[in-house]
C-alpha cells in the first residue's frame, strides 16, 4: 500500500492480584456535614476539569484554595517504553497541543532529526520486532501483557498547610503499608493491579484538628492492538532515518550500457564499491547495516504510525489508566495475506555478524489470538478493550495503480507489465466491487471473537486521498520523483486514480466498515464498526505536491518544482549528485512541511530500503547496484504514505473516538474528607 521520581519513600508492592477489575467504590461519610464538604468538593473539581486543556498531566487537579485531594496518576503508562523519559517527552509536548502540534514541536526540538531515533532503542520490543515478555520498565520487570502491578505517584493537594505532616495509609487487602512524610511530597508505589488500594492520609498541623482525607486507587489498564497494513504501520517514517552520503553512488538502468548508468546519494557510512562496474561480494552486509531502522523491520512498524501516537496521547490524557499497546500491522498486507494469511516479510533483522531473516510474517489475527491466549491463561479476565485497523488498499493493488501513474519510460512500463506492477483503474473498481466485499466479510467475522462480537470497538480509521491540492488532483510531472529517470507523474493518469480513490474508494470502505450503503451484515448494532475520516478534508491541502515558503530550505533549494534536481553528467554526479551543491545530509525526514505524503524523492532521502528479507539468496537482484533495486531505493521506503505530520492529524481524528468507545473522562473514585475524631484517653 502506498503502501513521572518525587520522593524517595518507595513503598514496596505485595505480591499477587485478583483477576476481574473491581470497581471503584464510594468511601460513605458517618457525618452529614463531611457529604456536603465532599460534594462541594467534586463539583470544584468537576469544574475545573472541564476547564483542562484536552492532554492532562495530572488526576483531581484542584485550585489552589479548595479542600483537600488525594491525587494520582500512574508513571511512564504507555507501557511500551521501557523509560519514563520517554513518556516524559510526550507529557511535556503535548501541553495545550493536540498532537499534529506536538508532532511539529518535537520535529523542530530535533532540527528535523525525529524525536524517536533516541526512543526505538528503549522499547518493550525485541531485536526481531516482537515484544519482549518480560520487559524491564524502569529498572522493574513486568509481564508485559499481564503486569501485576502499576507504578503510581500519590499527593495530597489544595489548601495543605506549609509544613503540615502527613500519614499515609494503603491497603489492598493485604498488611496494609503506611509512610509518614512532610505533605508536600508525593509518595511513589507500586499498586496491584485487579484490586483497588484504599488510600487514606492523617493530615497533622499544628494545634489545628488533623484532618483524614480518604481515595482509592484502581489501575484500569487498556489491552489495544494495531492492525492493518503500511498506512497503520507506519510505513516511509523509519524510527531512525537513513544518514545519506553526500557522494553519489550508481545504479544501473534497465536500458544498460553506460548511457543505462545514474548516480544519486549513497548510504553515509557504507564501506565498499560506490561505482557500477566495481562491486564486490563483502558490499550487501556493509550497505545493509548503513540502513534505516525501524522498531520491526519485517514489517516496517514505526513509532510514527497513527496507532502509537494515538496510543501515546490516550495515556498522556488519561492520567489514571496504563495502555498495554501490541502493534501488529503491517507494510504490504492485505486482508488474505497479511490479516488472515502470512505475508512477506520486509527486511531482514541486521545483527553485527550477518542477517537474521525470518522470510515471512504470521498472519496478524494468528498473532493477536496467540497473545491474547498467553494473557487469559495468565489473567483469566484479561480482555481486549480496542483494535485499530487500517486495511483494504492493498486489496485493491494501489502500489499497481502509483505505479502506473509514475512509471512513464517505456522500456520500465514494459517490464513492470510483464511483472504485473502495474494495475488499472478498472482493475481495482473490480476488486473493490467483489473481492474486497467478501474479504472484509471474512475480517469481521475473524475479529469478533477478540471484541466480544461487538465490532463497536474495531476504530476503523480510513486512508487520505494522496494526492490532491486545495482539493483538486496534483499537476503531475517529475517534481518529487526525479529520484529516477524512469518516473514522470503523468497528469491524466494521476487524475483518474485520484478520482477513483474520492469517489470510489473511500467511500466504499465507509459502508463496509459502517454495514451501509447496501453492504449487507447479519446484525448491524453488533458488526457495524467505529468509523474515523475526519482527518481527510485537511490531506485536501496536504497532498505529495503541496509547497510553501515555510518548507525547509533543503526542500525549497535542492528539490526541484520542474524535476531538475539531479546531475546528469556521471563524471560529476559521482561528486556530488545534487544540483543545489548541497549535501544529501542536509535533508531532514523530521522537518515540518507542507506535504503530508512523502513523494519519491522523500522515500529515498528518509529510508534508501531495499527489500532484504526472502530466505533465499538468489530472489535477490544480483548487486546493490542493480536495476531493480535502483528502482525500489526510490518507492519501497514508502512513497505516497503519509509523514509523520500526516499520521499526526490521523491520530488527532482518530482519539476522540477511541476516548469514546472506551468510555473514558467518567467520574472517578470519590475523595472524601473528615476531622479525626480525638483519642479518648486510656483511664487511669
Amino acid at each position: 500500500m502506498f503502501y513521572l521520581f518525587g520522593a524517595p519513600h518507595i513503598l514496596a508492592s505485595s505480591v499477587g492480584f485478583k483477576t476481574s477489575m473491581i470497581q471503584s467504590r464510594a468511601i460513605r461519610l458517618s457525618l452529614r456535614t463531611c457529604l456536603l464538604i465532599a460534594m462541594l468538593a467534586g463539583v470544584t473539581a468537576s469544574r475545573v476539569a472541564a476547564q483542562t486543556p484536552p492532554v492532562a498531566e495530572t488526576a483531581q487537579a484542584v485550585q489552589p484554595g479548595t479542600a483537600m485531594q488525594i491525587s494520582w496518576e500512574v508513571r511512564n503508562r504507555f507501557r511500551l517504553f521501557r523509560e519514563e523519559r520517554d513518556f516524559l517527552l510526550h507529557v511535556e509536548s503535548l501541553k495545550g497541543r493536540n498532537i499534529l502540534e506536538a508532532e511539529q514541536a518535537l520535529a523542530t526540538q530535533s532540527d528535523g532529526r525525529g524525536w524517536a531515533r533516541n526512543t526505538v532503542g528503549r522499547l518493550c520490543i525485541d531485536a526481531s520486532g516482537r515484544v519482549s515478555e518480560p520487559c524491564i520498565r524502569d529498572n522493574v520487570k513486568e509481564s508485559y501483557l499481564t503486569p501485576l502491578d502499576h507504578p503510581v505517584t500519590v499527593r495530597l493537594t489544595g489548601a495543605v498547610s506549609v509544613g503540615a505532616t502527613c500519614a499515609w495509609t494503603f491497603n489492598d487487602g493485604d498488611p496494609p503499608r503506611q509512610s509518614t512524610v512532610d505533605c508536600a511530597e508525593p509518595i511513589n508505589l507500586r499498586v496491584r493491579y485487579g484490586r483497588p488500594t484504599s488510600v487514606s492520609v492523617d493530615v497533622s498541623s499544628g494545634p489545628d484538628t488533623p484532618q483524614r482525607v480518604a481515595t482509592e486507587i484502581a489501575v484500569r489498564d487498556l489491552f489495544i492492538a494495531g492492525l492493518g497494513d503500511s498506512i497503520a504501520s507506519g510505513e516511509g517514517n523509519p524510527d531512525r532515518p537513513v544518514a545519506l552520503s553526500d557522494e553519489g553512488f550508481c545504479f544501473r538502468s534497465y536500458l544498460g550500457g553506460p548511457a543505462g548508468m545514474y548516480f544519486r546519494p549513497g548510504r553515509a557510512g557504507f564501506k565498499g564499491a560506490r561505482a557500477c562496474d566495481t562491486s564486490d561480494g563483502t558490499s550487501l552486509q556493509n550497505w545493509q547495516r548503513a540502513g534505516a531502522q525501524w522498531f520491526n523491520p519485517a514489517c516496517h512498524r514505526s513509532l510514527y504510525s497513527y496507532q502509537t501516537r494515538m496510543a501515546i496521547a490516550l495515556a498522556v490524557q488519561n492520567p489514571q489508566i496504563a495502555v498495554t499497546y501490541l502493534p501488529l500491522a503491517c507494510t504490504g498486507a492485505t486482508i488474505a495475506e497479511g490479516m488472515l494469511g502470512s505475508q512477506r516479510a520486509r527486511e531482514c533483522v541486521v545483527g553485527r555478524n550477518g542477517f537474521t531473516c525470518q522470510g515471512t510474517v504470521n498472519a496478524q489475527v494468528a498473532e493477536l489470538r496467540e497473545a491474547l491466549n498467553a494473557a487469559t491463561q495468565r489473567q483469566p479476565g484479561r480482555q481486549l478493550d480496542l483494535v485499530l485497523l487500517s486495511v483494504g488498499a492493498n486489496d485493491v493493488d494501489f502500489s499497481g495503480l502509483v505505479a502506473d501513474v509514475i512509471v512513464e519510460r517505456q522500456t520500465e512500463r514494459a517490464l513492470s507489465r510483464r511483472t504485473g506492477v502495474i494495475s488499472s483503474v478498472d482493475e481495482a473498481r473490480s476488486i473493490l466491487q467483489t473481492d474486497l466485499p467478501r474479504g472484509f466479510s471474512k475480517l469481521r467475522q475473524a475479529l469478533k471473537p477478540f471484541v466480544g462480537g461487538d465490532l463497536s470497538r474495531v476504530l476503523y480509521v480510513s486512508y487520505a486521498n494522496p494526492s490532491l491540492l486545495n482539493g483538486a488532483p496534483c499537476p503531475g510531472g517529475r517534481a518529487g520523483f526525479d529520484i529516477h529517470p524512469a518516473f514522470n507523474a503523468d497528469p491524466q493518469r494521476l487524475a483518474d486514480v485520484t478520482e477513483f480513490v474520492q469517489n470510489d474508494f473511500l467511500p466504499a470502505l465507509k459502508k463496509l466498515a459502517l454495514c451501509s450503503g447496501g453492504v449487507l451484515c447479519g446484525d448491524n448494532s453488533r458488526d457495524r464498526m467505529t468509523f474515523v475520516d475526519q482527518h481527510q478534508p485537511a490531506f485536501g491541502n496536504h497532498g505529495f505536491c503541496a509547497r510553501a515558503e515555510s518548507d525547509p530550505p533543503f526542500d525549497r533549494e535542492c528539490f526541484s518544482a520542474t524535476g531538475e534536481s539531479f546531475v546528469s553528467d556521471i563524471v560529476n554526479a559521482a561528486n556530488n549528485p545534487l544540483v543545489c551543491g548541497a549535501g544529501a545530509s542536509d535533508f531532514r525526514a523530521y522537518s515540518p512541511r507542507a506535504r503530508w505524503i512523502r513523494d519519491a524523492n522523500d522515500s529515498y532521502f528518509a529510508a534508501m530500503t531495499y527489500p532484504q528479507a526472502q530466505k533465499a539468496p538468489t530472489n535477490q537482484p544480483g548487486d546493490i547496484h542493480d536495476a531493480t533495486w535502483g528502482v525500489l531505493s526510490a518507492v519501497y521506503g514508502g512513497a505516497i504514505h503519509p509523514t509523520a505530520e500526516g499520521h499526526a492529524a490521523m491520530a488527532d481524528a482518530a482519539l476522540p473516538a477511541a476516548t469514546s468507545v472506551l468510555g473514558l473522562g467518567l467520574s472517578e473514585a470519590q475523595v472524601t474528607s473528615e476531622p479525626i475524631a480525638p483519642v479518648t484517653p486510656r483511664s487511669q
